[in-house]
């Protein structure tokens, strides 16, 4: 579920000399007997290197480092003198001396992570920016997303999903998701212990999973050539990356939000504005207690024919809008939230034809 960095020489590098606190006799002795370095020269290769990381010639550069520097020091003389303000009397004790110095000091801010998704970003799975610096079109792209994920598990494509859904869709489905986040699937299961009523036509048993959504920050949009480095920071365009959990429901009544999903699908929008596509990407839970699947080899804790059926029961009961009526599937979402009391599951059992 791909990643940077350069380090350019600290501004205070160059300006070493002028901030040390030799006396002047002392400053000209080390003029007598040290040979002189020829700093200009010596830094040379590395100014140049930050001067062009910049965008600015060498002489820029140094005015630049200069004014910060004054800059530095007037902020640390305003500190200064708003401390002797403050403590006109210099305390007699070490209580009041650490006292006097915790109140100089302002306090040190921790800047907060951005970054608090759960979600691993997509740029560990796909490297955008190569992506992005020859045009690829939205079937190319979900044509590499597939062939990706049909590689894992030793080419198997074993224990994972993966889908491209058109953004207008993905905003449909995002809307209904906003107002009816949750909602129960049925997935057919020999001796399943959860429906235990069978229906007279087909004789078949279901397990019920509960499925949940959950919304997360807009991931900023991709950029394309290091010159966008440079430029400005914009909000992002792109909608909300969303995530949806599957759990057995006979698990989440025990264990509610201690219940270990078994799947986890994760919508991308990375991709949303520069290409008006959402990459979709199914994980299923491996198996800790080498419990067999259905149809699975055990290694998974759900098979890949039920996590397909799961992911085409998103489609089935969120891709619609409000002007399309009261459809069946629509009334049964809005009456497994507004009126749960009234709601039915054998009616949901309709509806398990998900190739329609």
């Amino acid at each position: 579920m791909i990643r940077r960095c350069i380090r350019a020489v600290p501004p205070h590098s160059l300006s070493q000399l002028g901030r040390c606190g030799f006396s002047t006799s002392r400053w000209l002795l080390n003029e007598l007997t040290t040979p002189k370095v020829n700093y200009e020269a010596k830094y040379a290769e590395k100014l140049q290197k930050r001067a062009i990381e910049q965008g600015l010639s060498i002489e820029q550069l140094k005015q630049k480092l200069r004014e910060e520097e004054t800059t530095k020091r007037k902020e640390k003389a305003a500190v200064n003198a708003q401390t002797t303000s403050a403590t006109p009397n210099a305390p007699s004790t070490q209580v009041e001396k650490d006292k006097a110095t915790s109140a100089a000091v302002p306090p040190v801010s921790i800047p907060t992570r951005k970054d608090s998704s759960p979600v691993k970003p997509l740029t560990e799975l796909l490297n955008l920016e190569k992506l992005l610096q020859t045009p690829h079109t939205a079937e190319q792209i979900s044509l590499l997303w597939r062939a990706y994920h049909a590689s894992r598990s030793k080419g198997t494509g074993r224990g994972y999903l993966c889908a491209t859904i058109p953004l207008d869709a993905y905003h449909k489905m995002a809307s209904v998701a906003s107002k009816y986040p949750c909602f129960i699937l049925p997935v057919p299961r020999e001796g399943a212990q959860i429906a235990e009523e069978k229906t007279s036509e087909d004789q078949k048993a279901y397990e019920m999973y509960f499925m949940e959504w959950g919304f997360h920050s807009a991931p900023p949009e991709p950029k394309s050539s290091i010159t966008d480095l440079f430029t400005k920071p914009t909000p992002s365009n792109n909608p909300k990356t969303s995530t949806i959990l599957f759990t057995p429901l006979q698990e989440y009544k025990q264990r509610t939000s201690f219940a270990t999903p078994y799947l986890v699908l994760t919508n991308y929008t990375d991709l949303a504005s520069s290409h008006g596509i959402v990459l979709s990407r199914g994980e299923i839970t491996p198996s800790t207690s080498g419990s067999i699947d259905a149809g699975g080899d055990g290694r998974y804790m759900l098979s890949q024919q039920d996590a397909q059926l799961l992911a085409m029961g998103i489609q089935k009961f969120y891709l619609w809008s409000e002007d399309q009526g009261k459809g069946e599937r629509q009334e049964l979402l809005r009456t497994f939230h507004d009126n749960p009391e009234g709601f039915k599951w054998e009616e949901l059992l309709k509806h398990t034809d998900f190739s329609a």
